[in-house]
């Protein structure tokens, strides 16, 4: 899943420059070999399941963006990508305006101007509670009234110890105590699904695309193999 970083602890690290450069050391470990199937993975996703939400002509800013895999495939008015991942940089295409920056501070975007803010794999990289709800604060403020926050991670409800697999992790994650910040943030949670996607689909076994496609048609199978929730929440008109 896209796994980008826009604030983990900086305590040990001498400088933003050097955090910037563990990050894209720590990724690129992670994710050599693997950015092909990535992507069509990814472009799966966006054409068959996240798309519905999104009409082609909304300005999206995609949280934690990573290499770009979601905004990349997105067919949007206006897109933008937020990570400290100077990879990034390099993976974005175009069109796609990067914002490197601490994402629970202020964002350059105007009051009310994002119909969208989508982020994957994600919350659970941010340091604090405190950086969550500062993260919320200004995904509430700059959606439009009626605009969603689309949010995909891991369910640490499903994951026991497998959770902290990754040293990056730090905030345990549900589909309710995320639902809970929402509604702290001035949100309204819309949809929840606790069980949607497999915690990794992308690292050990890689299973044809075909295979996502036929899964994502067929809810049944998420109650069993899901392991990532899906929660969307919308500013109130």
């Amino acid at each position: 899943m896209t796994t980008g970083t826009s604030r983990i602890r900086k305590d040990s690290l001498s400088s933003e420059t050097e955090f910037q450069r563990e990050l894209e050391r720590i990724y690129s470990v992670r994710f050599t070999g693997i950015e092909d199937y990535r992507n069509r993975v990814w472009r799966v996703l966006v054409s068959d399941f996240f798309s519905r939400w999104i009409e082609p002509g909304s300005t999206v800013l995609d949280l934690g963006c990573g290499y770009g895999e979601f905004i990349n495939n997105l067919t949007a008015g206006q897109k933008y990508g937020m990570d400290l991942n100077p990879a990034s940089r390099e993976r974005l295409h175009p069109d796609v305006r990067l914002f490197e920056q601490d994402c629970s501070t202020a964002w350059p975007l105007a009051d009310n101007s994002l119909d969208i803010v989508f982020t994957s794999n994600f919350f659970e990289h941010l340091p604090t509670k405190g950086s969550l709800q500062g993260t919320l604060l200004e995904a509430q403020r700059c959606l439009r009234p009626g605009g969603r926050l689309i949010t995909l991670g891991p369910n640490v409800k499903y994951l026991s110890g497998s959770y902290w697999d990754y040293f990056d992790h730090h905030l345990p994650l549900t589909e309710l105590s995320l639902g809970e910040a929402m509604i702290m943030a001035g949100l309204e949670v819309e949809r929840t699904i606790p069980r949607f996607l497999p915690y990794t689909m992308c690292q050990g076994i890689r299973p044809p695309i075909w295979t996502l496609q036929a899964y994502l048609k067929l809810p049944l199978a998420w109650r069993f193999f899901g392991r990532q929730f899906l929660v969307l929440g919308r500013k109130p008109k």
